[in-house]
C-alpha cells in the first residue's frame, strides 16, 4: 500500500528532475547551445511563439548561434526577442539569418551564472521536498485509519526518505556537470 502511494509520484520526482534539466540547460556555458534561445518566445505576428518552432537552430562553431528563420518577416521579431532577453546576447541580422556570436564569460559572470543555477537547483529540490510532505500525510493517514500498522508507517518513512535522497542525489548529478561546464574556461 505504501509502496503503491510512493509509485503514484514518481513521475512527479521524475518532472522535477526534467524541469532542472531543462532550467540547466538554459543557463550558458562557455560554448554555444541551442537551448540557450530555443524556447525564447518571439512575438511572432502578434503570437508568442518558441524560437524553434519559426526558424532552424545551429551551432558552426563553438561559440557562434545561427538562426534561420523559414520566413524572412520574422527576422526582426526574432532579432527584437533576443535583443529584449535578459541572455544579454547581440544578434546580427544580414538580412537572411541571425548570428549571435557568444563573448568569452568573465569570472565574475561565471560565478553568476553558478549562483543562478544553484538557485533553480533548490527550487527543484522545494519540490521534492514538498511531494514528500504530501506523500507522508497520506502514509499518516493510512495509520489513523487503521489501514497500516505503526511498525508500517516508519517502514514507509524509510523507503520514502530513500526515493527522495535518490532523486536529490540525480539533481546534484546535474547540477554538477552543469558547474562544471560553466566554470571550464
Amino acid at each position: 500500500m505504501i509502496k503503491e502511494l510512493i509509485a503514484e509520484k514518481i513521475a512527479s520526482f521524475d518532472e522535477a528532475v526534467e524541469h532542472f534539466l531543462l532550467e540547466a540547460s538554459k543557463i550558458r556555458t562557455g560554448r554555444a547551445n541551442p537551448g540557450l534561445v530555443e524556447n525564447l518566445l518571439v512575438d511572432y505576428y502578434g503570437v508568442k511563439t518558441p524560437l524553434k518552432q519559426i526558424a532552424s537552430i545551429n551551432i558552426p562553431e563553438a561559440r557562434q548561434i545561427l538562426i534561420q528563420p523559414w520566413d524572412k518577416g520574422g527576422l526582426v521579431f526574432i532579432e527584437s526577442a533576443i535583443r529584449d532577453s535578459d541572455l544579454g546576447l547581440n544578434p546580427g541580422n544580414d538580412g537572411q539569418n541571425i548570428r549571435i556570436m557568444l563573448p568569452a564569460l568573465t569570472e565574475d559572470r561565471r560565478k553568476e551564472l553558478v549562483k543562478l543555477l544553484n538557485h533553480r537547483l533548490e527550487d527543484s529540490r522545494i519540490v521534492i521536498r514538498t511531494l514528500r510532505e504530501e506523500i507522508w500525510k497520506d502514509i499518516q493517514e493510512l495509520e489513523r485509519t487503521g489501514a497500516i500498522a505503526e511498525d508500517d508507517k516508519f517502514l514507509g518513512k524509510d523507503e520514502l526518505q530513500k526515493v527522495v535522497d535518490e532523486y536529490n542525489q540525480k539533481l546534484e548529478t546535474v547540477r554538477k556537470k552543469k558547474e562544471e561546464e560553466i566554470l571550464t574556461v
